[in-house]
């Protein structure tokens, strides 16, 4: 293993997540910046409600791809663990401060969910299901997927009993909660009220 096959998988890491995919689908669809419409977050859920269901989906399986491609490729040039980690941590990364846009990306939650999936199988499996409960009381779909992926560390203690899969968990979805907490502070004003920004009307109640 030399330094340079390390460093191949990294910077192949943070240009897969610097792929603007929110932001293509936005431009070639309707001539739009996604970061500048609806939330003005350049992921799926942003797309799927100004752009189309169909682009929003396409958006998110794209953006998940791009986290399980990144730790494949670290994986298939045959470096270790470690750095198979650090490279889902760069992938997440490269998709809110991606190269291609001025470093002025989204929150990174679906390549999360790509990176850990990919890590660990059964998060997906558990999460599917925590995120179709949590979908059914708060018709908030990404307050449900944040709940699903907040999984992902007791999955890594209780099912594959690594301490450093619950690390790598708890500091990768950092990564989205702390660039989340500026639209969190919106909402609650839009919203006027904690419960209804946690708890809304239905799914196209959105602040």
């Amino acid at each position: 293993m030399t330094g340079l096959v390390v460093a191949l998988a990294i910077v192949c890491a943070y240009l897969i997540g610097s792929l603007p995919t929110a932001y293509l689908v936005g431009r070639l669809r309707q001539g739009v910046d996604i970061r500048e419409v609806g939330t003005r977050n350049m992921g799926a859920m942003n797309v799927f409600y100004t752009v189309g269901a169909a682009y929003g989906i396409l958006v998110l399986l794209v953006d998940i791809g791009k986290g399980v491609l990144a730790v494949f490729l670290a994986r298939w040039l045959g470096t270790p663990f470690e750095v198979q980690l650090i490279a889902g941590a760069v992938a997440v990364l490269g998709h809110g401060f991606p190269v291609f846009l001025k470093f002025r990306g989204g929150k990174g939650g679906a390549t999360c969910i790509g990176v850990l999936g990919f890590l660990m199988p059964w998060v997906l499996a558990v999460g599917i299901v925590i995120f179709l409960v949590a979908l059914l009381v708060t018709r908030y779909p990404t307050v449900s997927y944040s709940l699903a992926l907040a999984c992902a560390p007791f999955v890594a203690w209780l099912k594959y009993e690594s301490g450093a899969l619950v690390i790598f968990s708890l500091l990768l979805l950092l990564i989205p909660v702390i660039r989340y907490i500026p639209r969190v502070k919106e909402m609650r004003t839009k919203a006027g009220s904690w419960r209804h920004v946690f708890q809304r009307k239905g799914l196209q109640d959105r602040f």
